[in-house]
Order: C-alpha cells, then sequence, then structure tokens
C-alpha cells in the first residue's frame, strides 16, 4: 500500500514541526525520517500500534532524547537550540502515570507550578481554574490514590496546562481506561482546542478515537505512512473506515518491532 501524505501545505506557523527526525537505540533505526505538523488549535492523532515510535517520538520531541538527525519546533522555537522557551510552550501527559499518590491533587500541582517559577498564591488561582475545568473542582484536597483512573489522567491534564502552553501531548492518555473515562477525557480535550485554540498531539493505537476531520498521523516501524485528515486517508486507501486504512497501509498481521 502507497504511503498518504496529501496533508495540505502550513499556511502559518505550526504549533509543532517535526522535520525528518530520526533516532537509534544501537543499531535498531526507533524512528526513521519523521515529518509531519500540527496546527495551532487543531487535534491530531498520532496513530500506531505497541512500538510503532510514539514514545520515542514524544521523547524526542520534549528533549528527553535528542534525535541522531531533524529537527522539532514548538510554534517556531528549535527544542534543541531554545529549549528552555520551546519546552515552556509545551504541556505533555506521558503514558506512564507520573502523579505522586501520597499527595493531595493540590500538592502534586503546587509541586508542578513551583517547577516552572509560578508563584504559590498564582498557582492556587491557576489549579482552581484549571480543575475545574477537568470537572474535579471538589477533589484538590484528596490524595491521588483514592482517584479513579480517569480522574487520575484528568489531574495530569490539568497539571499539564498549569504554566499555559499553547500545545500539548499526551501519549496513549485512554490506555486503561473504561469507555466512558475515555469519551470524558476525549471530550476536555476537545474542549481545550474549542476554547482555548490549544494544538493537540494525541497518540493511540485506538481508531475509535478518531473522528472524520481528524488529521491523523500513521505511524508504522517508525515510519510515517500517512498524513492526512481522516477522511481522506480513507478515502485514499479505498477503505470504508479509518480501522481499514490503516490495516491496509500497516499490513495484516505484521509484527511490530520492540523499540
Amino acid at each position: 500500500m502507497t504511503a498518504v501524505t496529501a496533508a495540505p501545505p502550513k499556511t502559518a506557523v505550526s504549533a509543532l514541526s517535526v522535520e525528518n527526525v530520526s533516532h537509534a537505540y544501537g543499531e535498531r533505526i526507533a524512528l526513521d525520517e519523521v515529518s509531519f505538523h500540527v496546527a495551532p488549535s487543531s487535534f491530531t492523532v498520532l496513530l500506531g500500534l505497541n512500538g510503532a515510535g510514539k514514545s520515542t517520538l514524544f521523547s524526542v520531541i520534549t528533549h528527553l532524547y535528542a534525535s541522531r538527525s531533524g529537527v522539532v519546533r514548538i510554534f517556531g522555537c528549535d527544542v534543541a537550540r531554545k529549549s528552555g522557551a520551546a519546552l515552556a510552550l509545551l504541556g505533555v501527559v506521558f503514558q506512564q502515570r507520573t502523579l505522586d499518590p501520597d499527595l493531595s491533587v493540590a500538592q502534586n500541582l503546587a509541586y508542578h507550578g513551583a517547577l516552572h517559577g509560578i508563584g504559590p498564591r498564582e498557582t492556587r488561582v491557576r489549579q482552581a481554574a484549571q480543575l475545574a475545568r477537568v470537572g474535579l473542582a471538589d477533589r484538590a484536597g484528596d490524595k491521588v490514590r483514592y482517584l479513579s483512573g480517569g480522574q487520575m489522567r484528568r489531574v495530569e491534564i490539568a497539571r499539564a496546562l498549569l504554566h499555559w502552553p499553547r500545545m500539548l501531548l499526551l501519549d496513549e492518555p485512554t490506555a486503561g481506561l473504561d469507555i466512558k473515562a475515555r469519551a470524558g477525557l476525549l471530550e476536555v480535550v476537545r474542549g481545550l482546542i474549542a476554547d482555548e485554540g490549544i494544538g493537540v498531539l494525541w497518540a493511540t493505537h485506538l481508531v475509535d478515537e478518531i473522528r472524520d476531520d481528524d488529521h491523523v498521523v500513521v505511524l508504522h516501524k517508525g515510519r510515517v505512512l500517512a498524513d492526512d485528515s481522516s477522511r481522506s486517508i480513507v478515502l485514499a486507501a479505498d477503505a470504508s473506515s479509518i480501522g481499514e486504512a490503516f490495516t491496509r497501509l500497516t499490513g495484516p498481521g505484521r509484527e511490530e518491532a520492540d523499540w
């Protein structure tokens, strides 16, 4: 199946620009000349099976890993050369949960605020606003360990928004959640785009989280196989759904490399 890469040209500075990014673990190539863009105020899905390279790519974007080649920019700011300025524009929810279960919700957010140099009083104002946004205004004093999985994810989103980023990365944020919690989390994040104009990169392997008008980047074994709207990818693959298009692009039964 021929790769689908008919994404429209950029008309403004991208919220996120990934250009020819490669990364390897020894001799094993995890990312191979990966390129795509996320527009401001848009929802982009990074679709790939486990091992496709999604988490590695997130580590490169957040400058936890240095890429072997290529450039990552956040609103035009080079992550490698101006990491502080670039990462200040970025909020991240990693696949592994990183809240301290023995601290309260408010204490977890206060720690994040301090890391970003936000004063205690301003942190309290911001955390109240963000917890209200994610529907947890009444849980600020509760220890994290007493929250459900979906509520923990909402707290992580509130924390990621505390320093007012303009771009949000979420790596498999609905993993392990039930259908209701998944839908609620998607509603919160899509609401951020509508209300705040935030650019979103949502990494997942679940095709039912994708709408027809979402921008989709298909990542398979470290390579981009498609980069367009979900609707256009389906049409180009002569498929009836994004799930069928993904299967045709990646090949049925193909094994994923364990990056």
